[in-house]
């Protein structure tokens, strides 16, 4: 009887995740529909750009005569020609937007041309760096409640998210991998079943919501109201907060502690819910904000609307819980025993175990807030006020002027980065390998230094400061001048035009 009522949790789990799972074709079909091709990432049903309001100018500028003929064809309102005094706006009086967008596009399809083994070989060499960071850390756990084996587990959960499960599930090694359409494939890395979700990326976050909130919501609405990343926006309240200065920093310090099961499980499961509602056309319920986040205070309360707060616990946030801290330490418990003789018991290294993993889950957390938050985050990035075409000359702009680069040029480093010290060069082609952005960075570099566009790479820990910054209210980051940016999206329709032609 102690066995059943051990393995009882577990299938309960399994049932209900496999019940209210979005499984097999209709899992694929949602995700082919926001992911459909690396240069289409909308399906035909959903379209969140909605750029239909900019259209062609009737005069519209030749390549070789849009060097600051945009900007000086722009008519500014007030509130811009104030943000066009500021220093760190000078370089857009001046900018061949049309020279810009020419040399990222070419510069994207050489890089995705050049994909091939080495890439490959480069993903198997990462891969084992993160595994022999899980057995180190697993192998050791029982046996005392030490610091190797706390770093070892949390920089694999740490590596098999931000690096693994990141680019395969970006499609990043589709065109290249020679099993891209198996395990490799961005439609079945972690998806469809709870085997493949442990066998894959088993973490907080459920990859199939995962894939939409990041892949499509963040990437193709960067610094939009609508990313559902934004720093800002979603530290309103925190901004906003009066009382002691101290108690918001205290509210940073546990949000990093405890976000991606806190903010990401439950807010990437609502973008999974919100983009079925849109998919099926259900109308939104009145008073419910789409761009609100859901947090795990939210996922019992009125303002969550999308999912009953039992379906979480049982679909997202139950099993990893259950089975990551509950059952992975069960072996330690059998070898305890085992080894009476040298002191041990099975309570005793179950325990060990136990303490581990949850300590590295502490660490992994700190981690991921440190290479993740501080993305997109700081007085020096912008944010932006309408929609733009995916891969159009907006659209490669933003990901520079709203991302920033960390150190980065060795395995190494990249690996303790978790290689999103390339967001830059990520945002511009989400599609491409690990080794891809390290050979790509220091050409966006020099093609944004060529045309004065800001490229931001600082120090993560600097970035970090800057970020915190921002989620307490200490600074804001900057607009870009609406007129402009209007101004660059008709720019982008008429490309569009003459393309079409």
């Amino acid at each position: 009887s102690s066995s059943s009522s051990l393995f009882l949790p577990v299938v309960i789990v399994v049932v209900a995740y496999h019940k209210n799972l979005l499984r097999g074709s209709q899992t694929k079909s949602l995700l082919q529909q926001h992911l459909l091709r690396p240069h289409h990432p909308f399906g035909s049903t959903h379209q969140p750009h909605n750029t239909s309001h900019i259209t062609p100018d009737a005069k519209m500028c030749k390549p070789n005569e849009t060097k600051a003929a945009i900007f000086s064809e722009t008519k500014l309102n007030e509130a811009d020609a104030e943000l066009m005094k500021e220093k760190h706006n000078e370089w857009i009086k001046n900018f061949d937007y049309d020279g810009f967008y020419q040399e990222i596009r070419a510069l994207g399809k050489k890089l995705e041309d050049a994909q091939g083994p080495e890439d490959v070989a480069h993903l198997n060499r990462m891969v084992m760096w993160s595994n022999m960071c899980a057995a180190f850390g697993l192998v050791s756990m029982g046996f005392a409640v030490n610091i190797f084996s706390i770093v070892g587990i949390s920089l694999y959960i740490f590596s098999r998210w931000t690096m693994i499960a990141h680019h395969t599930c970006h499609g990043g090694y589709e065109k290249c991998h020679p099993e891209r359409k198996g395990r490799w494939s961005r439609f079945k890395f972690a998806l469809s079943t709870l085997w493949r979700r442990w066998n894959d990326w088993f973490d907080w976050m459920m990859p199939e919501a995962w894939n939409i909130e990041h892949n499509t919501r963040h990437h193709y609405n960067l610094s939009e109201v609508h990313d559902p990343d934004l720093v800002e926006h979603n530290m309103h309240s925190l901004r906003e907060q009066k009382g002691p200065h101290f108690l918001k920093y205290f509210n940073v310090v546990f949000l990093m502690a405890t976000w991606k099961w806190f903010y990401y499980a439950p807010n990437t499961y609502k973008e999974l819910k919100l983009a079925k509602m849109r998919r099926e056309g259900k109308p939104i319920p009145k008073g419910i904000k789409p761009e609100a986040p859901i947090t795990f205070k939210d996922i019992f309360t009125q303002d969550n609307v999308f999912y009953t707060g039992w379906e979480f616990l049982a679909v997202v946030f139950g099993p990893y819980l259950l089975i990551h801290f509950f059952l992975t330490p069960i072996p330690f418990y059998f070898l305890g025993e085992q080894l009476g003789d040298y002191g041990y018991t099975g309570a005793m290294m179950y325990k060990n175990a136990v303490w581990n993993l949850f300590f590295a889950e502490i660490l992994t957390n700190f981690h991921a807030f440190l290479a993740i938050t501080t993305n997109h985050a700081g007085d020096d990035m912008y944010r932006f006020e309408q929609p733009c075409r995916p891969y159009s000359g907006s659209f490669f702009l933003r990901q520079v002027l709203a991302s920033v680069d960390f150190s980065m040029g060795t395995d190494l480093i990249d690996f303790m980065h978790g290689w999103l010290n390339y967001q830059i060069e990520h945002h511009m082609w989400p599609n491409l390998s690990m080794l891809s952005y390290q050979r790509s960075a220091p050409l966006v570099k020099e093609i944004c230094n060529k045309y004065g566009v800001p490229y931001v790479q600082e120090n993560v820990f600097l970035r970090l400061k800057k970020t915190v910054d921002i989620m307490v209210g200490n600074t804001s980051m900057r607009r870009f001048p609406e007129a402009v940016e209007t101004a660059y999206l008709r720019r982008d329709a008429e490309i569009e035009a003459e393309k079409n032609k």
